[in-house]
Protein backbone atom coordinates (compact mmCIF):
# COMPACT_ATOMS: atom_id res chain seq x y z
CA UNK A 1 0.00 0.00 0.00
CA UNK A 2 1.32 3.41 -0.88
CA UNK A 3 0.21 6.60 0.73
CA UNK A 4 0.22 10.01 -0.88
CA UNK A 5 -1.07 11.71 2.21
CA UNK A 6 -1.41 10.79 5.79
CA UNK A 7 -4.45 8.74 6.63
CA UNK A 8 -7.42 10.92 7.56
CA UNK A 9 -9.00 10.16 10.87
CA UNK A 10 -11.48 7.29 10.67
CA UNK A 11 -10.01 6.05 7.33
CA UNK A 12 -8.85 2.45 7.21
CA UNK A 13 -6.08 1.14 4.89
CA UNK A 14 -8.56 -0.34 2.39
CA UNK A 15 -10.26 3.03 1.89
CA UNK A 16 -6.89 4.74 1.46
CA UNK A 17 -5.87 2.12 -1.14
CA UNK A 18 -9.13 2.71 -3.01
CA UNK A 19 -8.55 6.46 -3.02
CA UNK A 20 -5.01 5.95 -4.32
CA UNK A 21 -6.26 3.65 -7.12
CA UNK A 22 -8.84 6.22 -8.21
CA UNK A 23 -6.19 8.98 -8.22
CA UNK A 24 -3.89 6.77 -10.35
CA UNK A 25 -6.72 6.11 -12.81
CA UNK A 26 -7.62 9.81 -13.07
CA UNK A 27 -4.00 10.77 -13.69
CA UNK A 28 -3.41 8.15 -16.41
CA UNK A 29 -6.80 7.94 -18.21
CA UNK A 30 -7.12 9.59 -21.61
CA UNK A 31 -9.47 12.54 -21.83
CA UNK A 32 -12.51 11.76 -24.01
CA UNK A 33 -12.81 13.85 -27.16
CA UNK A 34 -16.15 15.47 -28.01
CA UNK A 35 -16.68 16.93 -31.45
CA UNK A 36 -18.75 19.90 -30.31
CA UNK A 37 -19.04 21.32 -33.83
CA UNK A 38 -20.63 18.08 -35.09
CA UNK A 39 -22.98 17.95 -32.10
CA UNK A 40 -24.04 21.55 -32.73
CA UNK A 41 -24.60 20.90 -36.47
CA UNK A 42 -26.76 17.89 -35.63
CA UNK A 43 -28.85 19.89 -33.18
CA UNK A 44 -29.25 22.67 -35.73
CA UNK A 45 -30.36 20.15 -38.38
CA UNK A 46 -32.92 18.63 -36.02
CA UNK A 47 -34.26 22.08 -35.12
CA UNK A 48 -34.53 23.07 -38.80
CA UNK A 49 -36.31 19.81 -39.67
CA UNK A 50 -38.78 20.32 -36.80
CA UNK A 51 -39.53 23.89 -37.85
CA UNK A 52 -39.99 22.81 -41.48
CA UNK A 53 -42.38 20.04 -40.40
CA UNK A 54 -44.48 22.39 -38.28
CA UNK A 55 -44.57 24.96 -41.10
CA UNK A 56 -45.67 22.29 -43.59
CA UNK A 57 -48.42 21.13 -41.23
CA UNK A 58 -49.66 24.72 -40.84
CA UNK A 59 -49.68 25.25 -44.59
CA UNK A 60 -51.70 22.07 -45.09
CA UNK A 61 -54.13 22.99 -42.30
CA UNK A 62 -54.61 26.55 -43.56
CA UNK A 63 -54.98 25.35 -47.13
CA UNK A 64 -57.68 22.90 -46.11
CA UNK A 65 -59.49 25.61 -44.14
CA UNK A 66 -59.30 28.03 -47.07
CA UNK A 67 -60.60 25.39 -49.46
CA UNK A 68 -63.43 24.55 -47.09
CA UNK A 69 -64.35 28.23 -46.73
CA UNK A 70 -64.24 28.75 -50.49
CA UNK A 71 -66.61 25.85 -51.14
CA UNK A 72 -69.09 26.93 -48.44
CA UNK A 73 -71.64 29.15 -50.22
CA UNK A 74 -74.09 29.33 -47.31
CA UNK A 75 -72.92 32.76 -46.10
CA UNK A 76 -74.05 35.79 -48.00
CA UNK A 77 -72.06 39.00 -48.01
CA UNK A 78 -74.61 40.58 -45.64
CA UNK A 79 -74.15 37.76 -43.13
CA UNK A 80 -70.38 38.08 -43.42
CA UNK A 81 -70.57 41.85 -42.91
CA UNK A 82 -72.80 41.41 -39.87
CA UNK A 83 -70.42 38.82 -38.40
CA UNK A 84 -67.40 41.07 -38.92
CA UNK A 85 -69.25 44.01 -37.36
CA UNK A 86 -70.11 41.88 -34.33
CA UNK A 87 -66.48 40.77 -34.05
CA UNK A 88 -65.23 44.36 -34.17
CA UNK A 89 -67.40 45.28 -31.18
CA UNK A 90 -66.62 42.21 -29.04
CA UNK A 91 -64.17 42.92 -26.25
CA UNK A 92 -62.27 40.16 -24.43
CA UNK A 93 -61.22 41.28 -20.96
CA UNK A 94 -58.68 39.17 -19.06
CA UNK A 95 -59.46 39.27 -15.34
CA UNK A 96 -57.96 37.49 -12.35
CA UNK A 97 -60.73 34.89 -12.56
CA UNK A 98 -60.58 34.29 -16.32
CA UNK A 99 -61.69 35.97 -19.52
CA UNK A 100 -64.91 37.96 -19.85
CA UNK A 101 -66.51 38.46 -23.27
CA UNK A 102 -68.31 41.78 -23.58
CA UNK A 103 -70.45 42.62 -26.64
CA UNK A 104 -70.68 46.39 -27.16
CA UNK A 105 -72.48 46.56 -30.53
CA UNK A 106 -75.20 49.22 -30.51
CA UNK A 107 -74.56 50.23 -26.88
CA UNK A 108 -74.54 53.96 -26.14
CA UNK A 109 -71.27 55.68 -25.35
CA UNK A 110 -72.31 56.25 -21.71
CA UNK A 111 -73.07 52.56 -21.22
CA UNK A 112 -69.81 51.57 -22.95
CA UNK A 113 -67.84 53.95 -20.69
CA UNK A 114 -69.48 52.46 -17.57
CA UNK A 115 -68.72 48.92 -18.74
CA UNK A 116 -65.07 49.66 -19.55
CA UNK A 117 -64.48 51.50 -16.27
CA UNK A 118 -66.05 48.54 -14.43
CA UNK A 119 -63.29 46.30 -15.86
CA UNK A 120 -60.57 48.85 -14.99
CA UNK A 121 -59.99 49.90 -18.60
CA UNK A 122 -59.40 53.42 -19.88
CA UNK A 123 -61.87 54.30 -22.68
CA UNK A 124 -61.00 56.76 -25.46
CA UNK A 125 -63.90 57.78 -27.71
CA UNK A 126 -63.99 58.89 -31.35
CA UNK A 127 -67.07 59.70 -33.42
CA UNK A 128 -67.67 59.01 -37.10
CA UNK A 129 -70.52 60.24 -39.26
CA UNK A 130 -72.56 57.37 -40.73
CA UNK A 131 -75.84 57.46 -42.60
CA UNK A 132 -76.67 53.87 -41.57
CA UNK A 133 -76.03 54.46 -37.86
CA UNK A 134 -77.71 51.79 -35.72
CA UNK A 135 -80.45 52.72 -33.23
CA UNK A 136 -79.87 54.70 -30.99
CA UNK A 137 -77.63 57.46 -32.26
CA UNK A 138 -74.24 57.63 -30.50
CA UNK A 139 -74.03 53.82 -30.62
CA UNK A 140 -70.77 51.86 -30.52
CA UNK A 141 -69.71 50.63 -33.96
CA UNK A 142 -66.21 49.32 -33.14
CA UNK A 143 -63.67 48.84 -30.36
CA UNK A 144 -59.93 48.46 -30.63
CA UNK A 145 -58.37 46.14 -29.71
CA UNK A 146 -61.22 43.70 -30.28
CA UNK A 147 -61.57 39.91 -30.13
CA UNK A 148 -59.55 37.71 -30.33
CA UNK A 149 -57.08 40.09 -28.64
CA UNK A 150 -57.62 40.20 -24.88
CA UNK A 151 -57.14 43.37 -22.85
CA UNK A 152 -56.08 43.64 -19.21
CA UNK A 153 -57.02 46.09 -16.46
CA UNK A 154 -55.24 49.40 -17.05
CA UNK A 155 -55.22 49.08 -20.86
CA UNK A 156 -56.68 51.78 -23.09
CA UNK A 157 -59.55 50.85 -25.40
CA UNK A 158 -60.46 52.99 -28.43
CA UNK A 159 -64.26 53.09 -28.82
CA UNK A 160 -65.75 54.41 -32.06
CA UNK A 161 -69.34 55.68 -32.00
CA UNK A 162 -71.44 57.07 -34.83
CA UNK A 163 -73.74 59.99 -35.43
CA UNK A 164 -75.97 60.96 -38.33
Amino acid sequence: MRSYDSLPSGCDPFEQELVNAMKDFVNTAATPHFDTAAIERGARRKRAATIAGVAAALVVACGAGTALAATNGAHTSAQTAAASAADSTTLLVRTSTGTAKQQLAGVTSQRARATLVHYGLTPTFTRVKKADCPQPEDAVVSVSPHAPTAVHAGDTVLVTTCYR
